[in-house]
């Protein structure tokens, strides 16, 4: 036992003598690299405090004034600006995403009541979120986009995703732009499934009060 001790000791002595000798050896390559790291982090923590997030607050105060002008229903000055005031567009230009990814939302919904919807789909490519509501809203107006340019398929694939991402109160409200996609496209048995759907599983929704009369209408045909 005792032998067996002495010699994992004397392993021991001799692994720290290496790690000593390699130290010895490339202290100035470690040096070296601790350095330029501490650079890099200085660097990093100046651009972040005095150009970052300068950027960022300004982004943020043109992203409120945009907003309010959105509030307000005017979209094209909203989208654009007027020359002193930035819009979501000016503002994607001038500051990227530092006001949130939400400046691609309402620069596609703006593009949407414009009546551009290649820009809208734009746009919307380049949003992302976390929230499942958000989510969800952005592949129904993926499919707004679509009806607008009369390519009904793509638009349903859309709303039903828009659908099935979460299950809330909105979710009649994309079945129900679904059946009329599917309406579009002559697939009125899927169009049926959709409002059928919005009977038996949102039947307190507004959609609902008179999803009898579509489901009715197509039953008789």
């Amino acid at each position: 036992m005792a032998k067996e001790v002495k010699k994992e000791n004397e392993a021991v002595v001799t692994a720290v003598n290496k790690v000593e000798l390699f130290l010895e050896e490339n202290k100035k390559t470690i040096w070296g690299i601790i350095a330029a790291i501490a650079v890099i982090a200085g660097a990093s923590y100046l651009y972040y405090k005095f150009a970052y997030l300068p950027k960022k607050a300004e982004a943020q105060a043109q992203m409120y004034k945009a907003e309010a002008t959105f509030r307000d229903g005017n979209y094209e000055l909203a989208l654009n600006g007027d020359g002193n005031v930035l819009g979501f567009k000016d503002i994607i230009g001038e500051y990227g995403t530092k006001a949130g990814k939400s400046v691609y939302l309402y620069a596609a919904i703006c593009e949407l009541q414009t009546g551009n919807a290649d820009e809208a789909l734009s746009y919307l490519a380049k949003y992302s979120t976390r929230d499942e509501i958000l989510a969800a809203r952005a592949e129904s107006l993926k499919g707004d986009a679509y009806c607008n340019k009369g390519d009904y398929k793509k638009a349903v694939a859309c709303f039903e995703k828009a659908a099935g991402i979460s299950d809330n109160v909105f979710k009649a409200t994309y079945l129900l732009k679904a059946g009329q996609a599917y309406e579009a496209l002559g697939e009125n048995a899927k169009a049926l499934d959709a409002y059928r759907t919005i009977k038996d599983q949102c039947g307190k929704s507004i959609e609902a009060y008179d999803i009898d009369k579509c489901i009715t209408r197509l039953e008789v045909k």
